[in-house]
This record gives C-alpha cells, sequence and structure tokens, in this order.
C-alpha cells in the first residue's frame, strides 16, 4: 500500500506563491509518474499537472501553464508543484497522485493512489 501525504497549502493573496509537497511511502517512487489534481466546492476533480517517473516530462493545464511548475525529487519520494502568481479561481483542494504507470497522465481514472489533500484559498 502507497501513502502519499500533501503538505504547503494556506491561504495567500493573489498574485502571491505558494510550493505544495506530497510525500510517498515506499520504495517505487521512482518507478511511476505522478500528478497533481484540485478540486473546487461543488465542481469535479479537475487535472492541474503531471510528471513522468523520471521527472524528464511534464504537462500542465491550460490554466494554470506559465504559472505552476511540478517537479519531482526522486531520492527524496517527493514531488512539488511550485504555485506562482496565485488567483482566487485557483482555490481548492488540491491532491497528488501516483499514476498506474511511468506516466505522465492526465486522466483521473489511471490513478491508483491519492493523499489526503490540502487546502489552498486564494483571497483577492
Amino acid at each position: 500500500q502507497v501513502q502519499l501525504v500533501e503538505s504547503g497549502g494556506g491561504l495567500v493573496q493573489a498574485g502571491e506563491a505558494l510550493r505544495l509537497s506530497c510525500e510517498a511511502s515506499g520504495r517505487t517512487f521512482s518507478s511511476y509518474g505522478m500528478g497533481w489534481f484540485r478540486q473546487a466546492p461543488g465542481k469535479e476533480r479537475e487535472f492541474v499537472a503531471t510528471i513522468s517517473a523520471s521527472g524528464g516530462i511534464t504537462y500542465a493545464a491550460d490554466s494554470v501553464k506559465g504559472r505552476f511548475t511540478i517537479f519531482r525529487d526522486n531520492a527524496n519520494n517527493t514531488v512539488y508543484l511550485q504555485m506562482n502568481s496565485l488567483k482566487p479561481e485557483d482555490t481548492a483542494i488540491y491532491y497528488c497522485g501516483r499514476l498506474r504507470s511511468r506516466g505522465p497522465g492526465y486522466v483521473l481514472s489511471d490513478y491508483v493512489y491519492w493523499g489526503q489533500g490540502t487546502q489552498v484559498t486564494v483571497s483577492s
């Protein structure tokens, strides 16, 4: 069983930055792609960014492209989401997930493990 633990969320003002972290348990972290999704109240969970197992390939949703960056540290079993120039519409619970393959991937059903989520609130 893989456990994912997110951290780094909080309350910030528009234009500020946050860095989310997701630490994974187990010895196979470097064999799987990872991703970040978010869910706002009353909305479905949506794709934010994904990274391949090696870290060499990344994709981001159009809504965050140029502002958010995903990267990983395989030596420390951690994937990060650097969020710059935050907007009120970025307010959501952010979840990290592990893919069933080396990835990357943006399809929700391709993710087999999820963290508990971390709240990000951006005030205007």
